[in-house]
């Protein structure tokens, strides 16, 4: 059991790390889309996903090992987690306390990553918003006024000035 212990406070130090290099990196990329680099944002957003997928990993590897901590207690592996081992460690308050800490530690760091992640999809948002309103604004300039000529029932014919904005007839 105490190498399934000093397994489980690896994994979740190792996983703390990992986010706070997520969080180095989300940050960067929140500058990076103030600034419209899209070359960067796509490396930064790479780099991301390969850091993405070592933290899968990770968390393939807590929940195996507090599997394994499950079946040496005789507890259900589904409803194990690490709030349960904490329960488990009463009686090994010094242990106890270093799995609080590291859980603790780790639940702040998700709630920064949290935080990040939210900026960023609200810059993004805005950044797709503000690409639009140049899209919509671009059109429109090369469009032409309607004319205010009407038919016999009075509805607005929709004729399109010329290229030049007025006719000139001489």
């Amino acid at each position: 059991m105490a190498s399934l212990m000093e397994e489980l406070t690896d994994v979740l130090q190792k996983e703390d790390e990992q986010y706070q290099a997520l969080i180095k990196v989300s940050t960067e990329k929140k500058d990076v889309i103030i600034a419209g680099n899209v070359k960067r944002l796509e490396e930064l957003t790479e780099r991301e996903q390969e850091m993405t997928d070592i933290l899968h990993q990770y968390e393939v590897k807590r929940r195996t090992v507090l599997n394994d901590m499950a079946d040496v207690l005789g507890k259900e592996p589904e409803s194990f987690t690490i709030g349960t081992m904490i329960e488990a460690l009463s009686a090994q308050p010094e242990e106890q306390s270093h799995l609080i800490l590291l859980r603790d530690n780790l639940h702040s760091t998700l709630q920064e990553m949290v935080r990040i992640n939210t900026q960023n999809q609200a810059l993004i948002q805005q950044a797709l918003e503000m690409v639009e309103f140049d899209l919509t604004l671009f059109k429109s300039l090369r469009q032409a006024p309607e004319t205010a000529n009407y038919n016999r029932s009075a509805y607005n014919t929709g004729d399109l000035l010329g290229s030049s904005g007025f006719d000139a007839k001489q």
